[in-house]
C-alpha cells in the first residue's frame, strides 16, 4: 500500500500533536512536510522528528495527497487564497480550523475540493483525544479512511452527517477539557478551605478525575449507574449530590453548553464571510 504524503499548513501544537501520533502510528517521517513563516520554529520539529519542513506552504501542498489546514480561523482565507494555486491535484483537504464551514473553505480553494472538517481537542497532545469530522460530499471513501486514520492516531473519532452538529461537539468536547478543568479548580479550592494543603487537594482531585473518566470509559454500564453505586443511600456522597442537584448543576452544564455552541455557530458566520 502506497503510503500518502501528508503536509501540515501550521506546525503550532495540534499539527505536532498529529505529527507525533502519525509517527508513533508507524507513518513514516519522510511522507510528512510541516511549513510555517520561520525557519528557526520549524527546525526543532524537524530535529525531534525527522519530518520535512519547509516555510512555502504552496510548495509543501503541492506534493501532497493530503493538506492539514493547521492554522488559526482567522489566518485561514489568507491561507487558502495562498494555496488555491498549488491545489490542482485535488489533495484531501483537512481543516482544523474551529467555526469554517467546508463551503466557505471550498469557496476560497477555488471549489470543487474534498474537505473534512474536524473538531479536536487539546488532549489530543497526550493522544486521548476526542474529534468530531464531517465530510463534504466530494470525499472518496478512501480519503474518509485516511482523516479517520490521522485523528485515530491522537484519539477517539465520531463521523457527523450534519455539519452544523460540529457546533454542538465544540460544546460538548471541543471545549470541554476547560469544563473539567474548572470543576478540577474548584474540588481543590474546596479541599484546601477545608484543611488539606493545596499539593494534597491537587494530587487528590486530579487522580480522583482521571480514575472516575477511566473507569467510565471501560465500564460497561452507563455513567449514571456508576453515580449511583458509589451514592449509598443516606451516606456521605448522597448528601454531596443532593446539594449539586438541588442547585441545579445538570440546568447549568446545559446551559453553559448551549451558549458555547451558539457561540461556535456564530463564530461561523462571521469567520467564513
Amino acid at each position: 500500500m502506497i503510503q500518502p504524503r501528508i503536509a501540515f499548513i501550521g506546525a503550532g501544537n495540534m499539527a505536532k500533536s498529529i505529527i507525533g501520533g502519525l509517527l508513533a502510528e508507524g507513518t513514516p517521517a519522510q511522507t510528512v512536510t510541516a511549513s510555517g513563516p520561520r525557519t528557526e520554529t520549524l527546525q526543532p520539529l524537524q530535529a525531534a522528528t525527522g519530518v520535512n519542513i519547509t516555510t512555502s506552504n504552496s510548495d509543501a501542498a503541492r506534493q501532497a495527497d493530503i493538506v492539514i489546514l493547521a492554522v488559526k480561523p482567522q489566518m485561514l482565507k489568507a491561507v487558502a487564497a495562498e494555496l488555491s494555486a498549488a491545489l490542482a491535484h485535488r489533495p484531501l483537504i483537512i481543516s482544523l480550523a474551529a467555526g469554517i464551514t467546508t463551503d466557505s473553505i471550498g469557496r476560497w480553494l477555488g471549489g470543487d475540493q474534498a474537505i473534512v472538517r474536524c473538531m479536536p481537542n487539546t488532549p489530543s497532545q497526550l493522544r486521548q483525544g476526542a474529534s468530531g469530522l464531517f465530510a463534504n460530499a466530494q470525499v472518496s471513501a478512501e480519503q474518509r479512511a485516511n482523516a479517520d486514520a490521522i485523528l485515530r492516531a491522537v484519539g477517539v473519532v465520531q463521523w457527523l452527517d450534519d455539519e452544523a452538529l460540529l457546533n454542538p461537539v465544540t460544546a460538548v468536547s471541543g471545549s470541554g477539557p476547560a469544563y473539567f478543568f474548572l470543576f478540577m479548580e474548584a474540588m481543590i479550592e474546596a479541599g484546601e478551605a477545608m484543611g488539606l494543603s493545596r499539593e494534597s487537594a491537587r494530587e487528590l482531585t486530579l487522580q480522583t478525575a482521571l480514575g472516575a473518566a477511566m473507569l467510565a470509559r471501560d465500564s460497561d454500564v452507563d455513567v449514571s449507574e456508576l453515580r449511583r453505586r458509589v451514592t449509598s443511600p443516606k451516606g456521605t456522597t448522597e448528601q454531596a449530590i443532593l446539594s449539586f442537584e438541588q442547585d441545579k448543576l445538570r440546568e447549568t452544564v446545559a446551559r453553559a453548553m448551549n451558549a458555547c455552541s451558539a457561540r461556535a455557530a456564530e463564530l461561523s458566520e462571521q469567520l467564513g464571510q
